[in-house]
């Protein structure tokens, strides 16, 4: 039986050391992290460039896991139980709240969004599958910071960005704001990451009630807002009708 290939061994190698740091890295940290000549290093890395999986920095030479990574991870999240068990629910929340519909997941300190409904209109839209969120700043980010089931990563933004002046980046603020996510077992983003803009989200859970994911939708602040900027009552219990409905499809109790 033959063995191992070794330059696939490296290529994974370099895939990995890409994924698990905050930054980009150059040629020279790639080689002497991994312990391989430059040359052979270089080698790997342009290779996987020309097939997308790995992008250079024209400005710095340093490089970055690259887009077509993302097309192959999509493949999986297509039989993801998570998105399968909800895509008739997302569907009908879209339908029934007249609004853009996302699912997420945490992954590496942010809101990795599985799964996203267009608004039911013919309204110019952008797909969002694929996209991350930042979980400070948005409703579903701050479903899983409150629920445990994501952690900001410190070493990747040592202070959580302001995209607005909405945006909660004083700890102590955000920390009562994901206890009131927690009580009232729902979240709103106001104006938080995009000005204009509103979100609600409701926690998916699994077997044995742990938080696996979140539901939500979005749109212009005045349709999810009241005439007061509260989320309107009538959509924060459908996103939590839904969540509900995904999570008896996941196996959870009910709560």
């Amino acid at each position: 039986m033959a063995g191992p290939v070794q330059s696939i061994e490296r290529a994974a190698a370099i895939l990995r050391l890409l994924a698990g740091g905050p930054r980009r890295l150059g040629l020279g940290e790639v080689a002497s992290s991994l312990g391989l000549a430059k040359g052979t290093a270089h080698g790997i890395l342009r290779t996987l460039q020309h097939v997308d999986f790995v992008e250079q920095d024209a400005a710095t030479g340093k490089y970055q896991l690259g887009a077509a990574l993302l097309h192959l991870g999509t493949s999986y999240l297509d039989v993801n139980e998570l998105r399968s068990r909800s895509l008739n629910w997302a569907d009908a929340l879209a339908a029934r709240s007249g609004e853009a519909v996302r699912l997420g997941t945490p992954l590496e300190g942010r809101v990795l969004v599985v799964h996203h409904v267009f608004r039911p209109d013919d309204s110019f839209q952008t797909l969002d599958v694929g996209a991350l969120l930042p979980l400070h700043a948005s409703s579903l980010g701050k479903v899983l910071l409150a629920f445990g089931t994501a952690t900001a990563e410190p070493d990747r933004e040592p202070e959580p960005a302001a995209y607005t002046r909405h945006t909660l980046v004083d700890p102590e603020r955000l920390a009562r704001a994901l206890a009131a996510v927690r009580e009232a077992g729902w979240a709103a983003e106001i104006q938080e990451m995009s000005m204009g803009e509103a979100g609600i989200a409701a926690p998916i859970r699994g077997h044995g009630g742990l938080v696996v994911g979140a539901i939500g939708l979005s749109g212009p602040v005045e349709r999810i807002c009241d005439g007061r900027g509260r989320p309107r009552p009538a959509l924060i219990s459908l996103v939590r009708e839904a969540a509900r409905a995904i999570s008896r499809d996941l196996g959870a109790a009910r709560w």
